[in-house]
């Protein structure tokens, strides 16, 4: 073999090899990007099945419950809101009633209006929504009734909401002086069955079961701004009208229902 045939053999082996080891450069890296992608792949097929595990999980999991300050077990009637209201009707205007069954100036707002609000429910007109606070319990010489009386309140709501606006307003038409030991819940569960409630719910009230909600929403009641009781809100304005006199509050709702706010 000359010299010249020589070199150019030993070239063409040196670009042999060379184009080999790109080839094998190549593949490697082919190889590389195939396990990376099956590696993510795995991963992601893994957190997606994780993910829907989880949500079965979860979706098949009770209805979480709270505890009320006190510790207590926080059930809520069927008819309650998030922000702690007991809601009757499905009317436009949203009416909010924040009251105590001991104060006597709710007392007098009730017995001013709640005919009107009944019939604005029955209507169609209003979403009556009612706040049944308990922050004069120290007003009943221990007996807590204005604890006793929102929970009777609640307890019939949970069962029939017709029944709890008419209790509602026997409650505060027989509405005990402050200060004094308040109604028994003898007399609560007389007046729940004269409202329309089965025996078996008035029987229900004495234990109390939304003792801790009541407990709950009046702090957040509190906790929201609301500083006396009645206060009462239009669509969540509050009402500084005349709370005492039957018909300004009536006004005041029909041109919140005309002007749509």
């Amino acid at each position: 073999m000359s010299k010249t045939q020589h070199t150019t053999h030993n070239t063409n082996q040196r670009e042999a090899l060379r184009r080999q080891r790109e080839r094998q450069a190549a593949a490697e890296r082919r190889m590389k990007r195939i396990v990376t992608s099956a590696w993510i792949g795995g991963i992601t097929v893994i957190v997606v099945l994780i993910g829907v595990m989880a949500w079965a999980v979860l979706g098949n999991r009770p209805a979480a419950t709270t505890t009320s300050s006190s510790g207590s077990t926080v059930i809520a009637p069927a008819i309650a809101t998030d922000t702690g209201a007991l809601r009757f009707g499905t009317g436009p205007v949203t009416v909010s009633v924040y009251a105590d069954f001991m104060c006597p100036y709710c007392g007098q707002f009730e017995r001013a209006n709640s005919d009107y609000l009944d019939q604005a429910v029955a209507a169609g007109t209003i979403t009556l929504e009612i706040y049944p606070l308990s922050f004069l319990d120290e007003q009943s010489s221990g007996a807590r009734f204005s604890t006793r009386a929102a929970n009777a309140l609640a307890t019939v709501a949970n069962a029939d909401p017709s029944a709890a606006l008419r209790f509602n307003q026997l409650v505060y038409a027989n509405q005990p002086s402050e200060g004094s030991s308040g109604l028994t819940d003898e007399q609560l569960t007389a007046f729940a069955t004269q409202a329309g409630a089965s025996a078996d719910v008035a029987a229900s009230i004495s234990r109390e079961t939304y003792t801790p909600w009541v407990e709950q929403i009046t702090q957040q009641a509190f906790g929201t701004g609301i500083k006396q009781t009645p206060t009462v809100k239009i669509n969540g304005t509050e009402f500084t009208g005349n709370l005492f006199t039957a018909g300004a509050l009536k006004a005041a709702i029909d041109e919140a229902g005309k002007s749509g706010q």
